[in-house]
Order: structure tokens, then C-alpha cells, then sequence
């Protein structure tokens, strides 16, 4: 020891460190580690991953004073996510169990593009001793004044990150502008990659994909489907599981199927947390037509999301008028949403009777059934076989009369469909366009008090005018929609008389949701079939 005085004759005792052999320490060797990592599984890439294994191995045994503790190297893993890198967490927890004493690195880059991640897991392994060695930077974070340095480098290396994310996106969205089409085969049921590089269609797996169109076309719900394709003992592509709800709703919406293909509908805002976002119109859509041979028409594509929106609708009704189920689609029974009570236009509703052990099945009107009359005054109770035999007559009389039918029809759809219309309507508009500039010079003239009682009469005029023009064209246009939709709906069912025999001897809900677009109960007695397309015929309940 040595002993020195101050002038307030205090001694100060200086005690000097020990030696590594009086400590102990010269009997263990430091236990080092190191950490290597690349960006991608390319194979420049992976040449460089071996390299850095092999560097830091020789490195570290090379080295009398060190002993091995690891190389932690984790493959063709994003460097923005610790959690998503096994080997470097599997790293952590050995250094929080004691069992590193340095880790050795190439740089920050390699050890975390996330500035967040990158300075907390420094500091957790400083607090606890152990140093963090980062040879390009040439920083050890055992030594004083780093913090600041490790700051700025960290930000460096998440901004490095940020900009390659930047050029990947640009670089996928150019392709996607050239109409390179992504195609998932491993998951996409019906394709699988053909010999020339393009999509093929796999047989067995597009008539899967039919019958889950098809059958969500003729009422069924997506459940149905699902629980149907599981008892078969059928399995979805790729994952082996069996069929849920959710994946017969990305079938029926995926667009691939008609030979289409949608680029960009999702995409990462965030190269940090890697979340995949639905494109609501931040960022440009391409859509590439004709790119592969279709599974399923366009045409029953469409009807397919027209009927999703459809259901939607009515099951947003039924969330709010919850106590008349007014709009409630049932997947179980088609007449729950196609019989219409003739006098208040609600909703019939399927009830069982029992009197003296007997069960009646009827049908009663919704409104009837809450309110009683106050409601609906007069709608009548319907029994179930009555009203089956009444449809499966009308259905049959349809099949019969269909050719006369669609002659009848179409004419009645030629007339509204009026070529000249489109220039009616452009007229109307044109005049709306004159009466807005009138009524512009008059508002002038309406602040001179000489001309003001004259300029505001012509103003509520000309107001009126334009109110009657636009309520034209905007029914004129809801015309010609209302018959396109008819049209296209008769072509559909004269389609399947063709190509179906719906001759009935029993009723059928399959059929009743193909060909009928309603039915209205207008007496106890009688109903009105309203088939697609627009044509009616009228029945008895008490017979054929």
C-alpha cells in the first residue's frame, strides 16, 4: 500500500488492483460469441453468410484468451424484427443466463436495422456486463461515451433499411405495371405451374372451386359449404386443414379465378413492423385481364359478389331490427327471404303449430306475428304443403311456357331499353347546364332591389326545372339498369332450362332460389310467383 498526507493531515490510502492471476480471472477465459446475419437467401448472399461463420470461428479460437461460446447466425432473415431471428433471441437468453461475456459482430447493420431494438438490447447486455463488439463502427459498448454514437449509427441503420425497403417496393410496383403476375400455387386451389412457366389448370381442384361457386349461387351460405367439402374429406391446398368459413370467402372473391389477376390489393406500410395493410385507394391497383385460363365466368363471378353484398345488406338490416328479422337471409329455408306479405310488404316467417300432438308447419307474416294488427291487418296464415304444391305448379307452368315467356319478355326489355335515350338524357342535362348559368346572372340581378322580386321569381322557376330534369335522368337511368339486370337474368335462367330439367314433382329449395325472385301472398287463397326476369303467374293454395 501506499500512504499519502494532506494538509489537513488526513492519509490517503491507495489500495493498487490485483493482478488477473490474484483475482482469479487468469483461470477463466472470456467466453465470446458471435453474431453474423444477411439480408437475403440469394446466393451471393449465402456465400457471405458462410464467410462470416467461418471468419469469427477462427477469429475466436485463434485467440489464447477466449473461449467459444457460439456462432448465432440466422439465414435470409429480415434484420428490422429481432423477434422473427431465432438464432440472435437464442443469443440473448444465453447472455441473460451468464453463460457469454462479449459478442462479437460485423456491424450495427448486422446486429439490428430496428434503432428501437438495436439500443435495447445493447443496453440490456451492458447493464448486465457484457460487451457488444461492432468491428466496422469500431465501438465497444462496454467503453465510456458510446451512447451517443450507438444513437446516431443505430438511426443509419434502420434509414439503410427503410430505403432498401423504398427500392424493393418500387421494383415489385414497376413489375406489377408490366403485368408480372405473382401466383401463389402452393395455396391457390385449381392452378398449379404449368411446364412453359404459366398458370395450368389442375382438374380435379377446378371442380372444387365450381361446386363452392355454384353452390353459393343456388343459396347456400359459406358455412355450408365448408362443413359439406370436410364431410367429403377434402382439405385446402397448402395448409392441409380443413375448409372454415374465411376460406371459402377468399375463393369466392378471388378475382384469379376467371383468368384475372388484381396486383397491389395489399401492401406494407411499415418495414419496421412488416404489416400487411388492405389497399382501400392509397396506392395505385393494376389489374391484368385474360392473364390465365379461367375456372369460372366472369359473368357468375359477378353474381357471386353481387350475392355477398347482398346477404351483407340484409344482415346489416337484421342487426338493427333485430326484433322483426326483417332482413335476415336464411341460408336454411329459401322462402324465408322470398315470401313477401302482400298488404304490409314484410317478411314471412316459418312456425310450427302443435294442437292435441300434431305438428303444422305454417308460414306467417313477421309483422303480423310482433304487432299483430296494428301492423298488418289482414294477412292471412299460409300452410307449408299448400304453398310447396302452389310453387312446384308455378315452376312447372314457367318450364312450359318459357320459349313464349322470353319472346314476351325481351320486348318488353327492347322498349325500355330506348337507343335513343342516352341522347334524351343529354338533353336534360344540357338544359340543366343552361338553367344553372340563368340562374347564375339572375343571383346578380336578385341584389339590385329594381330587379330583385323579378330575378327571384325566375330563380324558383328555373330551381323547379332543374329538380324535374334531374329526377328524368336519374329515372331514366334506374330504368335502363333495372332492365340490363332483367335481361341478364333471363338470359341466365333461359340458360339453365336449357341445360337443367326443372320439371318438379316435389318442391326444392335449390331450384326455387335459381328461378324465383319472389312470392307474394295476396289472399289466404292465392300467391303471385315473380320469377327472374320479371314474369308472373298467379296460384291457388287450395290445388294445382
Amino acid at each position: 500500500m501506499i500512504a499519502t498526507a494532506t494538509q489537513n493531515n488526513m492519509r490517503i490510502v491507495v489500495i493498487p488492483a490485483k493482478s488477473r492471476e490474484e483475482t482469479g480471472q487468469a483461470q477463466r477465459l472470456l467466453r465470446v460469441a458471435a453474431y453474423c446475419r444477411v439480408s437475403t437467401d440469394q446466393e451471393e448472399q449465402e456465400s457471405s453468410y458462410e464467410a462470416q461463420i467461418g471468419y469469427y470461428t477462427e477469429k475466436i479460437n485463434s485467440n489464447s484468451e477466449w473461449q467459444m461460446a457460439g456462432i448465432f447466425a440466422d439465414e435470409g432473415i429480415t434484420g428490422t424484427q429481432a423477434k422473427k431471428r431465432p438464432e440472435f433471441m437464442k443469443m440473448i437468453r444465453l447472455c441473460r443466463q451468464g453463460k457469454i461475456d462479449m459478442v462479437l459482430t460485423k456491424s450495427l447493420s448486422r446486429f439490428a436495422r430496428n434503432t428501437v431494438d438495436s439500443l435495447k438490447y445493447i443496453r440490456d447486455l451492458k447493464a448486465l456486463g457484457i460487451a457488444i463488439v461492432f468491428e466496422k463502427e469500431n465501438i465497444n459498448t462496454l467503453e465510456t461515451d458510446t451512447e451517443m454514437m450507438l444513437t446516431i449509427m443505430s438511426c443509419f441503420a434502420q434509414a439503410e433499411s427503410e430505403s432498401i425497403s423504398k427500392n424493393v417496393s418500387w421494383g415489385i410496383r414497376q413489375s406489377f405495371k408490366n403485368g408480372n403476375v405473382p401466383m401463389q400455387y402452393a395455396r391457390l386451389l385449381g392452378y398449379r405451374k404449368g411446364a412453359n412457366g404459366n398458370a395450368e389448370i389442375v382438374p380435379e381442384e377446378a371442380e372444387i372451386v365450381k361446386e363452392i361457386f355454384s353452390q353459393y349461387l343456388d343459396g347456400s351460405s359459406m358455412e355450408q359449404i365448408a362443413d359439406r367439402l370436410s364431410k367429403k374429406g377434402l382439405t385446402t391446398k397448402g395448409s392441409g386443414s380443413p375448409y372454415r368459413k374465411i376460406v371459402i370467402q377468399r375463393i369466392l372473391t378471388n378475382e384469379k379465378y376467371t383468368g384475372d389477376a388484381l396486383l397491389q390489393k395489399t401492401y406494407i406500410a411499415d418495414c419496421i413492423t412488416k404489416k400487411s395493410r388492405k389497399n382501400n385507394g392509397e396506392l395505385p391497383m393494376y389489374l391484368v385481364k385474360d392473364h390465365h385460363e379461367p375456372i369460372i365466368s366472369r359473368a357468375d363471378f359477378n353474381r357471386v359478389q353481387e350475392e355477398m353484398a347482398r346477404r351483407s345488406a340484409k344482415q346489416s338490416i337484421a342487426e338493427k331490427l333485430t326484433k322483426t328479422e326483417q332482413g335476415k337471409y336464411s341460408a336454411k329455408y329459401a322462402l324465408s327471404e322470398l315470401l313477401i306479405c302482400g298488404e304490409c310488404g314484410s317478411h314471412y316467417r316459418r312456425v310450427t303449430w302443435t294442437a292435441k300432438g300434431f305438428k303444422e308447419i305454417k308460414w306467417r307474416c313477421i309483422n303480423r306475428i310482433q304487432y299483430g294488427k296494428k301492423k298488418c291487418h289482414s294477412s292471412p296464415t299460409v300452410d307449408e304443403q299448400a304453398l310447396h304444391r302452389a310453387i312446384v305448379s308455378a315452376i312447372n307452368e314457367f318450364c312450359e311456357v318459357k320459349d313464349d315467356v322470353a319472346k314476351a319478355l325481351r320486348e318488353s326489355i327492347t322498349e325500355v331499353l330506348d337507343p335513343n335515350l342516352n341522347g334524351s338524357v343529354q338533353a336534360a342535362q344540357q338544359r340543366i347546364d343552361e338553367l344553372a348559368h340563368n340562374i347564375d346572372e339572375l343571383i346578380k340581378l336578385a341584389t339590385v332591389p329594381e330587379t330583385a322580386q323579378s330575378a327571384m321569381a325566375d330563380i324558383e322557376k328555373f330551381s323547379e326545372e332543374m329538380k324535374t330534369l334531374r329526377e328524368f335522368i336519374e329515372t331514366e337511368k334506374t330504368k335502363q339498369i333495372t332492365a340490363q339486370r332483367g335481361s341478364a337474368e333471363l338470359d341466365a335462367i333461359l340458360e339453365r332450362l336449357e341445360n337443367e330439367d326443372f320439371t318438379m314433382t316435389e318442391y326444392d329449395d335449390v331450384a326455387v332460389r335459381q328461378l324465383i325472385e319472389k312470392v307474394t301472398v295476396e289472399r289466404k287463397d292465392t300467391i303471385t310467383v315473380t320469377f327472374k326476369g320479371g314474369f308472373e303467374l298467379r296460384k291457388e293454395l287450395n290445388g294445382d
